[in-house]
């Protein structure tokens, strides 16, 4: 049995073996994926940007439409980040959309347009991490760098045998040199790839399919019938439940109010994107979602409109409460408390926008502010029908 990180060098037929295995499974078994069509580095760095903390098949949609609208750097580079942001909304994770762009500003400023070949150099890119790197290189230029993910590291961490959590920065560190070790020089970028594809498709995090793998007689943790315990399962952050009361304010023309600066929030929720005006519940609110935690919230917010965007008092039939709904960022768990809110005008703020509120699920914003939105033209519709009726 071979044992990548036993401590001991494996023959050279045994490692001509074990690569022969995996990149003749690849080329039978891998996937047509749009970003695998092209060796273009543009392409592949897009690709694995959006693959981020990114299902594959959420990807795929956009990186079509991103690159039909930005088929070049040059292209992306002068582009507005307001329409960048508004071909990446719904993808999450918006600085990534953000540090993109400006990488290919430094792209084409420093590297004429092209994507730098030269590791050191790439790596000073906004946005360009460890794993970004050997990716792009290894596929785009062949060269030898060994990308680690998360689908790589649990590979290696079966084949052999690491018990240790994978986010410890001395098993991380390891599983990096094996994985560099156990590169395939000559065709370095396949063989990233057959990794990963071997991760996502085979060796996955659940009920990994042994009886497929083509690494399974060099597999420690398959000998040892720990398949299943390994990787060791991380302590997951203990979850924080978050209460946000958002105002939709509304005016006779269907305008609303977004601000382009958070509130007094933590601006993750809303990916520092615009928004509604917003504020954090103060207060036991562990019941957010029930009725009796309405009332506080009504309270909290019309506080703010006074203090914050200057509105005078408001009657209380200006005021309607909407649906509480549910959402998740990272370990947050989140209670948004919707309130519609007729005025007459919209208030001036320095930080604010007068947009049609028709308009704003189709903006570049958070999947938050878009619930939200939707909250309110789905109140207004219904409103409507009433008043027709």
């Amino acid at each position: 049995m071979f044992p990548p990180l036993a401590g001991r060098k494996p023959s050279g037929a045994t490692l001509a073996a074990f690569r022969r295995a995996l990149l003749q499974w690849f080329a039978a078994k891998r996937r047509a994926l749009p970003w695998r069509k092209s060796r273009d580095p543009y392409h592949i760095w897009v690709a694995e940007i959006m693959l981020q903390q990114t299902r594959i098949a959420a990807v795929i949609p956009y990186y079509e439409q991103f690159l039909e609208r930005f088929p070049t750097i040059a292209e992306l580079a002068r582009s507005d980040e307001a329409e960048v942001l508004g071909l990446w909304s719904g993808l999450g994770y918006y600085q990534r959309a953000r540090n993109l762009q400006r990488a290919a500003r430094e792209i084409v400023e420093l590297h004429g347009g092209k994507f730098p070949r030269d590791a050191e150099v790439a790596r000073t890119l906004p946005g360009i991490g460890v794993y970004t790197l050997a990716a792009v290189l290894s596929i785009a230029y062949g060269k030898p760098l060994a990308a680690l993910d998360g689908n790589i590291a649990r590979v290696l961490a079966r084949l052999g045998a690491v018990r240790s959590p994978l986010r410890d920065p001395q098993t991380r560190r390891k599983l990096q040199e094996e994985a560099q070790r156990l590169l395939a020089s000559g065709n370095p970028g396949d063989w990233n790839q057959a990794f990963m594809e071997l991760g996502e498709t085979v060796c996955t995090p659940r009920a990994p399919r042994c009886e497929e793998c083509p690494m399974a007689r060099w597999c420690r943790a398959r000998g040892m019938e720990l398949q299943n315990e390994i990787p060791t399962k991380r302590i997951l952050r203990e979850g924080i439940r978050v209460t946000l009361a958002a105002a939709v304010l509304c005016d006779p023309r269907g305008e609303t109010l977004l601000l382009r600066s958070p509130g007094r929030h933590d601006a993750v929720l809303f990916s520092r994107l615009r928004q509604f005006p917003a504020i954090e519940i103060i207060g036991d609110m562990r019941d957010g979602v029930r009725e009796e935690a309405k009332p506080r919230a009504t309270t909290q917010i019309r506080n703010y409109l006074r203090d914050e965007l200057g509105l005078p008092k408001l009657l209380k039939k200006s005021f309607r409460q909407l649906p509480a709904l549910r959402h998740a960022v990272t370990f947050r768990d989140v209670v948004l408390l919707p309130v519609l809110v007729r005025v007459a005008r919209l208030p001036r703020h320095s930080e604010g926008e007068a947009v049609p509120l028709q308009d704003v699920p189709h903006m570049p914003i958070s999947s938050a502010t878009r619930k939200i939105a939707r909250a309110a033209l789905t109140a207004l519709a219904g409103s409507s029908n009433q008043a027709r009726n």
